[in-house]
């Protein structure tokens, strides 16, 4: 038996009332929910069922589901929340899968399975691609085409990548999750589902419109916060647009944070200023890094091993190097390999980030590989560190900047609302922090949004910065030949 599962079984035996998941309207105590995932193992399985799409809410259903999944060795596809219809229909179409829990898909029969409580639909895919030896999840990164790919990972991988996790944060002491972020993302799975219930810990999974989110991108602060102050969890696991809302939020509520042992964040890089501004309101924040082919995480903060600017050291199950180049190379448990690709599985991931590790052992992320800026006077940046900063300043909510190639670096702002200090200061006061060669030149306010409904970010708030260049590549030249602002 692998080790989440006798994990379970120990934790049944030996604290059986303890709760292990709650969601809006339920709870679960380790005994039954042992109980019950065997059970629904067995009546999966007895469907002949090899490839299941999980589409549904946050919730103890979905988390019954993967579990009893898994434990069947059935395949699980989690379908994420933000993709788009014809995104869902890659997904469906390349994935190969059979079944279906979720919103009836056109023409699919509804079957009944004893301990299920929503339908399963039989699905009849086009075609199946071979999968590699050991898949247990197909999870599919957010993609910025319309095809997604679908990254191969094996229970053990995840396994491994669950007990460093738990081990790295044991020091915290927590004892309470709340999931923030959908299931789907392979992330809070992880640290949401797998890693609180390796500790023994309780994880509360309430549906995401609980929370407050309408859609995939929009979230209602007021929500958030009733939620964080009903529920006092321990540990939170954020992306950096959220830790910008907490951080608001404790500087109007500083009784949120009072019950917080734990938050991570990542996704995206945060200034090191914005961690400590976190900090000095309570909030235990720790940045952390990975990517979905790594298992999710690759390093991590934590207490008592932290250093603020830094990504965390490794997890101790991985091989972090850095390359001549400056690209950051990951092995030691890697993905079995993308969907339908027939290549030799990796053993060492090109992350595409580019990094150092400083005396310490600590990962420091410097930038994206692809995105380096290069001057026409032949000086390298990344974008992101100046983005960083600059989302630092009261009236700058997002910042995209461009230089390459250019004689003079030029920045799209999204005004961050209600604010009204003039934004014209604020770039000086960053420009003063910065070299000549990655100061804002020229800036200017775009006439639509930088925003997931746009187009213009990823559905983790990354920027598409080549759609973003398109789209207003000849204003960015006027002004870098020297048109005003």
């Amino acid at each position: 038996m692998s080790m989440l599962f006798s994990r379970l079984r120990d934790l049944a035996a030996s604290q059986p009332d303890q709760i292990a998941l709650r969601d809006s309207s339920q709870s679960m105590t380790y005994a039954e929910l042992w109980q019950q995932i065997r059970a629904l193992a067995e009546h999966l399985s007895a469907a002949k069922i090899s490839r299941l799409a999980l589409q549904l809410d946050n919730g103890l259903e979905w988390a019954r589901i993967d579990l009893a999944c898994t434990l069947a060795g059935i395949v699980v596809i989690p379908v994420p929340t933000f993709f788009s219809a014809q995104q869902y229909a890659w997904l469906l179409e390349s994935s190969g899968a059979d079944a279906l829990v979720g919103p009836a898909p056109a023409d699919a029969l509804a079957e009944k399975v004893p301990g299920l409580v929503h339908p399963l639909y039989r699905l009849q895919p086009a075609r199946v691609p071979p999968l590699p030896a050991g898949t247990a999840k197909i999870t599919y990164t957010s993609g910025t085409t319309g095809q997604p790919k679908g990254v191969c990972l094996s229970l053990e991988q995840l396994e491994r990548t669950c007990a460093s996790l738990a081990e790295r944060i044991a020091p915290a002491g927590v004892a309470e999750h709340l999931t923030l972020l959908p299931l789907s993302t392979l992330l809070e799975n992880l640290t949401g589902l797998y890693v609180p219930l390796m500790l023994g810990a309780s994880s509360r999974i309430p549906g995401l419109a609980e929370i407050g989110f309408k859609g995939s991108s929009q979230l209602d602060p007021e929500q958030l916060a009733r939620t964080l102050l009903t529920y006092r969890p321990h540990s939170l696991v954020l992306v950096p647009e959220l830790m910008r809302l907490l951080i608001a939020l404790c500087t109007q509520q500083p009784s949120i944070a009072e019950s917080l042992r734990f938050v991570a964040v990542g996704g995206g890089k945060v200034a090191p200023d914005m961690i400590e501004h976190a900090r000095a309101l309570g909030l235990p924040v720790f940045e952390g890094y990975g990517l979905s082919e790594c298992g999710s995480v690759v390093a991590l903060n934590a207490p008592g091993e932290d250093a603020v600017g830094t990504v965390g050291r490794p997890l101790p199950h991985l091989d972090v190097r850095i390359a001549e180049d400056g690209e950051i190379l990951v092995s030691g448990a890697c993905m079995l390999g993308y969907l339908a690709e027939t290549a030799t599985p990796p053993q060492t991931i090109a992350t595409g980030d580019l990094g150092r590790i400083d005396e310490n052992g600590f990962l420091h992320i410097t930038g994206r590989k692809k995105n380096v800026q290069i001057t026409a006077f032949g000086r390298n940046f990344s974008p992101e560190w100046i983005e960083s900063e600059a989302e630092m300043l009261p009236s700058i909510a997002r910042l995209v900047i461009f230089g390459d190639g250019l004689a003079q670096n030029v920045a799209l702002i999204q005004p961050r609302p209600g604010n009204t200090q003039p934004i014209a200061e604020q770039i000086a006061q960053l420009n003063n922090r910065l070299p000549d060669y990655a100061r804002v030149h020229h800036w200017f306010v775009p006439d639509m949004p930088l925003s997931t409904a746009s187009g213009l970010l990823t559905p983790n708030g990354r920027p598409r910065r080549d759609l973003i260049y398109q789209t207003f590549q000849t204003r960015i030249h006027q002004l870098a030949q020297g048109a005003a602002s």
